[in-house]
C-alpha cells in the first residue's frame, strides 16, 4: 500500500521536473511513509512513497525489471497487494523462464505483463493501481484493479500527462501541463444528488479518474487511450435441491480462500469489526491464520448505550483481542477538515469519521487490517434490494395507470404513510434506483443550487450502467448500479483515505475475483429470500460465523448526527459553517439555513442533506478560498532520490 505520482511530459523535459515530482509527492507521504523515491529518464519523471508490507528489504520502488536482454527495460511504480503474486511468480518462472531479484509482487505485475501483454491484469487476484514505463516503446501502461479499490487520478495538458494515487499531488503539476484548475460545477450537482462524485469525474475539470477495471496506455505527446477489461455480469445459475449446499459449500470455501490469501504479508494483520455478518466472517475465518488476532471498532455513547457492545461480543465468541475506539462529538468535529483535506473530494458519509479514528487506533498496533467491504454489493445485503418485492403489484400495471399513482402521491402532504410507496411505485427501476444514496430531490436541489442545471442528472451516471443490465432480474440490476457508484464512489472511497491517512494497508476480502464469480451466479431468491438479505451467504457462513451474529442487521459504524446537528453538539458549528462559506456563487444559503432550522424543531430530518453540503463548504475552504489549512501530522522521513 503506498502512493505512487508521475509526470510524462511532451517535450523530452523530464529531467527539470524531478524536484517538481518529487515536492507533489510530499504531499501523499501518509500513504507510504516508509521509503520515497523517484526516477526519471528524458521523457517520464515517477515517484513513490512506500508502505513497506512484503519484502519489506527489497522490492524498493520505482522498481526496474526487464527481460536477460535488458534488465532494467521497465520502471513499475505499484500501490496495492497482489495476493496470488506467489502463483503468478511460478507460472511464469516455469512457462516463460522469467527470472527475479526480489520476493514481492512488484516483479509479478511487470513480468506478467512483459510476458502477457495488457491481458496480465485480468490475472491479477489483487488490489492494485500501477504505472509501468517501458523504455523501448516509449509507453507507459497504467490500470486499476476491477473493482477500483485502489484509487487512479489522471490529468493531461499541453505539457504532458500527470498521474497519481491523490488528487493533491496532481494539483501541484497541472501549471506544469498547462492546465487551470477550475471548479467542475457539473460534477458538484453529481456530489449534492449522489453524496459522492461518480468516476471518472473529480471537483477539479481538468483532473478525472482511472475507471474501476480500466487501463489506459500513454505516449509522450498524446492523450490516454482507455479500455475497460472488467465487465461485471451477474449470470445466474439457478440452484437445484441436488446443488444447493454444494453451492453453500462453494461460497464458503472461495472466501476462506481469499481470506487465506488476503493474510499473506511480512507484518501484523488484524481486522476490523462491527459486529456484523460481514465483518465478523472475514474475522473468523482470518484467527484461523493468526491466533493472536486484534479487531478493532469505533463507537459513539448516546443516551446509555454503546454499539461497541456488538462488536466486543462477535469478538469474545470467535476469541479475538478487541479493542476499541470512543469518539467524542467534539473530536469528530475537529477532525473534519483534516478528513476532508485526506479525501481530497468530499464524501458526504458521516461513517468518515469514525472510520478515520478506529484507524488511527488499529495503526498503533498492526500495519494491516482486513474489512467486510463489498459483501452487500456481491450478494445483495442492502435492505432496499427488498424494494422490488414490495413494488411488484405495480408492475403489472399499465404505464398510464403508474404515472396516475404518481400524481396522486404528488397531492398526498409530506409525512403520509403510503405517499412514498405509490410515488416509487409509479416510477420504473431505472428512474427511482440511483444506487445506494441521493440526499436530495428535483425541488430541493432547483432550491439549494445557484445554477440548479436540470439536464446534469443522475442518469449521466446511471443510464449507461443500466443499459448493460436490460434483461436481468432487478436485485441484480442494482446490484451493478451500486458496484459502479456507491462501492466505488463511497465506500471504497472511505476505506482507502481514512486508513491511508494513518499509514494503514485496508484489504477487503469479499472483492476478490474468484469470491465475485460465486456471486454473480447467485439468483435472485437467494439473495433476498425468507425475510432477510444476503441469503446464501449466510447460509454458508453457519458453520463459520457465530449463531448471534447470522441474522443481525449491518451495522458498519452508525453515527448519531441525526441527534448532533439538531442539538448542542454540532448545530452552532453547522450555522457558522454555512454562514462562513464563500460558496454564495454556487449555493443559495437560505434554503440551506431554513434546512438547518427544520431539522433542529424536529418537523423533517435534514441531516444527510446538511451532512451532504457543509462537506462540500469546507472542501471549498481548503481547496478552492485556501483559507482553511487543515493541522496535517507530518509524516516525514529522510528524503532519498
Amino acid at each position: 500500500m503506498c502512493g505512487l505520482l508521475g509526470l510524462l511530459t511532451s517535450d523530452e523535459t523530464a529531467a527539470g521536473a524531478v524536484d517538481l515530482v518529487a515536492n507533489a509527492s510530499h504531499c501523499m507521504r501518509h500513504r507510504g511513509p516508509d521509503e520515497p523515491g523517484t526516477w526519471n529518464d528524458a521523457d517520464i519523471v515517477l515517484g513513490f512513497n512506500r508502505l513497506s508490507i512484503i519484502d519489506i528489504d527489497h522490492s524498493h520502488q520505482p522498481l526496474r525489471w526487464g527481460p536477460p536482454e535488458n534488465q532494467e527495460r521497465y520502471a513499475l511504480v505499484f500501490n496495492g497487494e497482489i495476493y496470488n503474486y506467489l502463483e503468478i511468480r511460478a507460472q511464469l518462472a516455469a512457462e516463460e523462464g522469467a527470472t527475479f531479484r526480489t520476493e514481492g509482487d512488484g516483479e509479478a505485475i511487470v513480468a506478467a505483463f512483459h510476458h502477457w501483454g495488457p491481458d496480465a491484469v485480468r490475472r491479477l487476484r489483487g488490489m492494485f493501481a500501477f504505472a509501468i514505463w517501458d523504455t523501448e516503446t516509449r509507453t507507459l501502461f497504467a490500470a486499476r484493479d476491477p473493482f477500483g479499490i485502489k484509487p487512479m487520478f489522471l490529468a493531461t495538458g499541453p505539457g504532458g500527462t500527470a498521474f497519481g494515487s491523490e488528487k493533491k499531488s496532481l494539483l501541484e503539476l497541472i501549471g506544469r501541463l498547462g492546465l487551470p484548475d477550475t471548479l467542475d460545477e457539473r460534477a458538484l450537482e453529481h456530489y449534492v444528488v449522489l453524496q459522492y462524485v461518480p468516476e471518472p469525474e473529480s471537483l477539479h475539470s481538468s483532473i478525472r479518474r482511472l475507471e474501476s477495471g480500466s487501463y489506459a496506455t500513454v505516449r509522450p505527446g498524446s492523450a490516454p487511450s482507455i479500455t475497460r477489461y472488467f465487465n461485471p455480469q451477474f449470470s445466474v445459475r439457478p440452484f437445484t435441491d441436488a446443488t444447493r449446499q454444494k453451492r453453500y459449500d462453494e461460497i464458503a470455501e472461495v472466501l476462506s480462500d481469499s481470506v487465506a490469501k488476503h493474510m499473506r504479508a511480512d507484518v501484523t494483520v488484524g481486522s476490523f469489526l462491527s459486529g456484523g455478518i460481514d465483518s465478523t466472517a472475514i474475522a473468523a475465518l482470518a484467527i484461523q491464520h493468526n491466533p493472536d488476532l486484534i479487531t478493532f471498532t469505533a463507537a459513539f455513547e448516546r443516551e446509555g448505550y454503546s454499539e461497541a457492545d456488538v462488536a466486543a461480543e462477535s469478538a469474545a465468541a470467535i476469541g479475538a483481542r478487541h479493542i476499541v475506539r470512543m469518539v467524542t462529538p467534539e473530536e469528530y468535529i475537529a477532525a473534519i477538515p483534516e478528513i476532508i483535506w485526506y479525501l481530497d473530494d468530499p464524501v458526504a458519509d458521516p461513517a468518515l469519521v469514525p472510520l478515520y479514528f478506529v484507524a488511527q487506533t488499529a495503526r498503533e498496533h498492526v500495519k494491516v487490517v482486513l474489512s467486510g467491504e463489498g459483501a452487500d454489493e456481491l450478494f445483495g445485503g442492502y435492505t432496499i434490494y427488498k424494494e422490488p418485492l414490495s413494488l411488484k403489484g405495480f408492475d403489472r400495471l399499465p404505464t398510464a395507470l403508474r404515472h396516475l399513482a404518481g400524481k396522486v402521491s404528488d397531492r398526498i402532504p409530506e409525512g403520509t404513510r403510503g405517499k412514498s410507496l405509490l410515488h416509487r411505485g409509479s416510477l420504473t427501476l431505472e428512474e427511482r434506483y440511483y444506487g445506494n444514496a441521493r440526499s436530495f430531490d428535483d425541488a430541493r436541489l432547483r432550491a439549494v443550487l445557484r445554477d440548479y442545471r436540470p439536464e446534469w442528472t443522475h442518469t449521466d451516471v446511471t443510464e449507461p450502467i443500466y443499459a448493460r443490465s436490460d434483461g436481468w432480474d432487478p436485485v441484480a440490476r442494482m446490484q451493478h448500479i451500486d458496484l459502479y457508484t456507491w462501492l466505488r464512489g463511497d465506500i471504497l472511497v472511505k476505506a482507502d483515505k481514512m486508513t491511508m491517512a494513518n499509514s494503514l494497508e485496508l484489504r477487503v476480502p469479499f472483492l476478490d475475483n474468484e469470491v465475485f464469480k460465486v456471486a454473480e451466479a447467485l439468483p435472485f431468491d437467494e439473495k433476498i429470500s425468507h425475510g432477510t438479505t444476503k441469503y446464501a451467504l449466510r447460509k454458508a457462513l453457519e458453520q463459520i460465523v457465530p449463531a448471534h451474529v447470522l441474522h443481525r442487521k449491518k451495522l458498519g459504524f452508525p453515527v448519531p448526527i441525526r441527534h448532533w446537528l439538531a442539538g448542542p453538539e454540532m448545530y452552532d458549528w453547522a450555522r457558522e459553517t454555512i454562514e462562513k462559506s464563500q460558496t454564495d456563487y454556487l449555493l443559495n444559503k437560505q434554503p440551506i439555513l431554513d434546512m438547518l432550522d427544520e431539522h433542529r424543531a424536529g418537523v423533517v430530518d435534514n441531516s444527510r442533506r446538511l451532512w451532504t453540503l457543509l462537506m462540500f463548504m469546507i472542501w471549498h475552504a481548503i481547496f478552492v478560498e485556501k483559507t482553511l489549512v487543515p493541522d496535517i501530522t507530518d509524516h516525514s522521513y529522510p528524503v532519498r532520490l
